[in-house]
């Protein structure tokens, strides 16, 4: 199969409108071409959503001219148009005839139309339909489907991206459009519509049998054969499909990382003819001494290419299907345990922690992602120790660029499918529609060593067990139907190795306490939506954390970004249309009334809402990791942002750090020292309590989720509050691989509630790797002394000084778009020396905790 399209040209225009048309990007999106023509505001800015979800509401109409290689055209036996991507709801037609009606952003659309095309220019018309009004029409027509409040009514009847209809974080923006590439492609003999790998390991790992399993394609037919499988799809013609394929081969050549190739060309045919019980088979391919493929933090990410091209007798090939691979056993474990079953994904036979975020869309509006920006994002995770990635389920599928980001950089993707936080009707339109978009998007990401496990949608068996949002009867059946049979029933055909689970939180499903602590997945939420103190966390031993956070406002500059100067407060009108979570600037006000004294400015309550989500967010990590074994995964809601917005991510949507990613860095190091303290903060918060004698003691823990066994030193010291030890100790540890074990409890009666610290090393090779300190009480109470900071730069390294203690130490430039090896940071005193790993170092300044009065 060739493209063979030549000189795209689009334009585009509002269909009800007398204005001109305006060029096109393909792909693109309505938004980004008015954008560029200057016949809208930038949507981001202040209030400009409103205008922005207004233009929503009209139809667009977009139309492109082609040219096409002829002779290939005349000599392929047939000729496809396929739209990779349409938004959403639209019409379609070639050269003044209809083509076909596209209702799913999700999936391929594909027509075969060698006798609509023109020898010279043909054209393309697409007329996209208002999905304001759709959802609005198909709402009035059935309102028991709904979802959450934070989106559109009506949202569930449309399969698009549902975080573009609005959620708590994200805005109302149901942009439309050709979103992926438009590509006409020739067609001889036969074509591949998928190419299944399996990897089956011997014991030690020490030799790998790879299958190939193609899905073909003969010209003409509508259907496919699932060459080498237990199952056949039935051809559209009378004669049979059989004959078109049964003289193809199959030629597989497969290149290891150093550019070697282990197999040229190999034949791995059998016997593609139908025999008597209607399987076919082919050979495997044994690969000896593979260089396994690990996550981060375990081992290095080696890539095969293999190429599989599917050829005639006389040698001429069809189509070929190249991909880069990793070789890895991957599996996830619900083994029955002591607590319950355990929830943990197993790499090479390797049970790992993990360790990450949820990644939702990078944008709003999809022509301003690009594979660089997905890439640098995937490089901040692993700058932070992530060695997992969740996809959240009511954005996108991601594109091929962050597969191969994780494949090339070793995070274990947990995939959802695009279903969440609502109710669907199982209709026979809507079967078809979501059967299809999944066997699209399972095929396009099968191959990728980096896809841990496919999930079915996010937080619905939960919701659906509760009644919410109109879950009556028949729905509770359509989501057992969906969710528990026809989606595992699809991924037996296109992707058995792989695990699937049915939801996330999940127990396994059937209703079964889907938000158990003992089994499964969970998402947290009392801190935060709950207003539980950050201490709550230290009651449960979850199985695998899979969503839990806490907000904060991003940098001042990205605030900058979308207010004018009357707009800086954080309850002003702007400020909460950029706050889309009910009340939740006045949530970050009541912890940090409870944490900090009051800001002084709103430079300076940013910084504080951004150690608040930090310290919330490592209280709670830090504490499972201490629990290794019992837990087996922390991934925090949520990487990043959409657009500029208050919101849970760690990196903001202009690609600046929070607080809670320097934090991540050190809370996910593969060598960590803990503290659990006792204090105020876990016996009281009421100041005016009776007064009693406050538990004051440490009880430090050391993690190493590495495969090797590691030594060190760790340290720890009972400071004055300007930094001067009034008591230290010392120990040495051996900490055995991928796991977590405690040092003794530290009783300390002695040490001042408001005038003394704890603070603690890690030592390795007489290194510090990994430190912090503790407090007894509040920070807000604690008698911090001027640290009396300063810093310089030297080369490619800032240096900070204090003069005494100085908490969670800030260092920034004047666009505040630095990337160092570490900020945040606490010094008791001395300098420390800090990398610059991005940005330019002028105009510094430093502030810490004392700063916030």
């Amino acid at each position: 199969m060739k493209r063979i399209d030549k000189n795209q040209t689009w334009k585009m225009k509002i269909l009800s409108a007398e204005n001109d048309y305006i060029p096109a990007k393909v792909p693109g999106s309505v938004y980004n071409d008015l954008l560029e023509a200057g016949m809208m505001e930038d949507p981001y800015y202040r209030d400009n959503e409103d205008a922005a979800l207004e233009l929503m509401k009209k139809d667009f109409v977009y139309e492109g001219s082609f040219t096409f290689d002829n002779k290939e055209a005349e000599e392929a036996d047939e000729v496809l148009l396929r739209f990779n991507g349409l938004d959403t709801i639209a019409d379609i037609e070639l050269n003044g005839s209809a083509l076909g009606h596209a209702d799913n952003m999700h999936r391929v659309w594909e027509y075969s139309v060698k006798e609509m095309l023109k020898p010279d220019m043909n054209s393309i018309r697409i007329v996209f339909h208002s999905p304001v009004k759709y959802i609005g029409e198909q709402y009035e027509k059935d309102p028991a489907i709904l979802g959450t409040e934070d989106a559109m009514r009506g949202f569930p009847k449309i399969r698009k991206g549902h975080y573009m209809f609005g959620w708590d974080w994200g805005p109302r923006l149901p942009d439309a459009g050709i979103w992926k590439d438009v590509e006409l492609l020739a067609v001889k003999k036969a074509r591949f519509t998928g190419v299944y790998l399996r990897q089956d390991f011997n014991e030690n790992l020490s030799s790998v049998s790879l299958s190939v399993e193609p899905s073909v394609c003969p010209a003409g037919y509508d259907e496919e054969i699932k060459l080498f499988g237990n199952k056949t799809l039935k051809a559209r013609k009378n004669s049979s499909v059989y004959d078109c394929v049964e003289e193809l081969h199959v030629l597989v050549t497969v290149t290891d990382p150093d550019g070697n190739k282990l197999y040229d060309r190999t034949d791995i045919t059998t016997d593609i003819a139908k025999n008597d019980s209607g399987k076919t088979g082919a050979r495997s391919l044994i690969i000896d001494a593979p260089r396994l493929w690990w996550p981060n933090g375990l081992g290095e990410q080696p890539l095969y290419t293999i190429t599989v091209e599917l050829a005639d007798n006389e040698g001429n090939v069809c189509d070929d299907w190249s991909r880069r691979i990793g070789l890895r056993k991957m599996e996830m474990s619900t083994a029955k345990d002591e607590y319950g079953s355990e929830f943990a994904h197993v790499v090479n036979n390797v049970k790992f922690f993990a360790m990450g975020a949820d990644y939702i869309p990078e944008d709003n509006i999809l022509s301003r992602t690009s594979r660089e920006r997905t890439y640098d994002l995937i490089r901040q995770c692993v700058a932070a120790n992530f060695n997992c990635i969740r996809v959240w389920g009511g954005g996108l599928y991601p594109s091929d660029d962050f597969y191969d980001a994780c494949d090339e950089m070793g995070l274990v993707v947990w995939e959802d499918f695009m279903f969440a936080c609502a109710n669907y009707r199982l209709t026979h339109d809507f079967e078809e529609s979501i059967l299809a978009e999944l066997r699209d998007n399972i095929r396009r990401l099968r191959h990728h060593a980096s896809l841990g496990l496919w999930c079915g949608n996010n937080e619905m068996e939960m919701f659906v067990l509760k009644g919410e949002w109109g879950a009556k009867n028949e729905i509770k059946s359509d989501y057992v139907k969906i969710y528990e049979y026809l989606f595992p029933r699809l991924l037996e055909e296109e992707d058995p190795d792989r695990f699937y689970w049915p939801a996330s939180p999940s127990c396994g499903g059937g209703f079964d306490e889907p938000d158990s602590p003992d089994r499964g997945d969970v998402h947290y939420w009392d801190v935060w939506h709950g207003n539980k103190p950050f201490t709550e966390y230290r009651k449960f031993y979850f199985r695998y954390l899979s969503e839990f956070g806490f907000q904060s406002f991003p940098s001042i500059k990205t605030v900058e970004s979308f207010t004018e100067p009357e707009d800086r407060n954080v309850f002003s009108y702007v400020m909460e249309k950029h706050q889309r979570n009910a009340s939740a600037n006045g949530k970050i006000m009541n912890y940090m009334e409870q944490t900090f004294l009051y800001p002084n400015d709103l430079d300076t309550l940013i910084y504080a809402s951004q150690l608040l989500q930090a310290e919330a967010i490592k209280y709670g990590v830090e504490h499972f990791r201490r629990n290794r074994g019992r837990c087996m995964g922390t991934v925090y809601w949520q990487l990043n942002d959409c657009w500029p917005v208050a919101s849970w991510s760690s990196i903001d949507y202009y690609g600046r750090w929070k607080a809670l990613h320097y934090y991540a860095r050190r809370f996910f190091a593969p060598f960590m020292v803990s503290c659990e303290e006792e204090g105020l903060l876990s016996q009281t918060m009421n100041t005016n309590a009776e007064p009693f004698d406050v538990k004051k003691s440490i009880r430090l823990s050391v993690a190493n989720e590495s495969l090797t066994e590691r030594k060190g030193r760790v340290c720890w010291q009972l400071r004055k509050a300007d930094g001067s030890i009034l008591k230290e100790e010392s120990e040495e540890v051996t900490v055995p691989a991928l796991s977590s074990m405690w040092l003794e409890k530290k009783e300390l009666k002695e040490a001042g509630l408001y005038d003394n610290y704890i603070s603690y090393q890690l030592y390795e090779n007489d290194e510090v790797i990994s430190e912090g300190t503790v407090l007894f009480c509040a920070p807000k109470h604690f008698k911090f002394m001027d640290p009396g900071l300063s810093v310089r730069t030297e080369g490619d390294e800032i240096v900070v000084s204090s003069e005494r203690y100085a908490r969670s130490i800030e260092i920034r430039n004047e666009n505040d778009d630095l990337i160092l090896s570490d900020n945040f940071f606490d010094l008791n005193g001395g300098e420390k020396r800090i990398k610059i790993l991005k940005g330019d170092p002028a105009l510094l300044s430093v502030r810490s905790v004392y700063s916030i009065r």
